[in-house]
C-alpha cells in the first residue's frame, strides 16, 4: 500500500498511518518530541536537521497543533515505553558509582 497524502504539503501517512515527513523517515511526532524537549523553534530544528526545509518543518507542527491530543497519546505511550525499559535494564556499573558518590 502506497503512503497517503494529507491536507499538509510535506506530511504523508506511511502503511501504518503515521504522519511522516515527506521524502524522510522521520515521524511527526519524533520530531514534536526533540521540540519540546529542546524548546527549538523550528529555526533551530532547521539548523539541528539541516535536511529538512523550513515548510517541511512547519508543515510538521501544524499537523501536530491539529492532532494535538492524538499525537500528545502516542508521545505519553514513547515515554511509558521507555520508563518500562529503563525499570526493566539492570543497573550499569557506572551508575552504581554514581550513585555511590551521590552524583546520580
Amino acid at each position: 500500500m502506497a503512503a497517503v497524502e494529507t491536507r499538509y504539503e510535506h506530511v504523508t501517512l506511511d502503511n501504518d498511518r503515521v504522519p511522516i515527513l515527506s521524502g524522510t523517515n522521520l515521524k511527526v511526532v519524533e520530531l514534536v518530541i526533540e521540540q519540546l524537549a529542546h524548546g527549538w523553534s523550528a529555526e533551530e530544528i532547521h539548523f539541528q536537521h539541516p535536511y529538512l526545509t523550513l515548510g517541511q518543518i512547519y508543515s510538521a507542527l501544524a499537523y501536530y497543533w491539529d492532532h494535538k491530543a492524538e499525537l500528545d497519546l502516542d508521545i505519553e505511550r514513547r515515554v511509558r515505553a521507555v520508563d518500562q525499559a529503563r525499570r526493566a535494564a539492570p543497573a550499569s556499573s557506572l551508575a552504581e558509582r554514581l550513585k555511590a558518590q551521590g552524583l546520580l
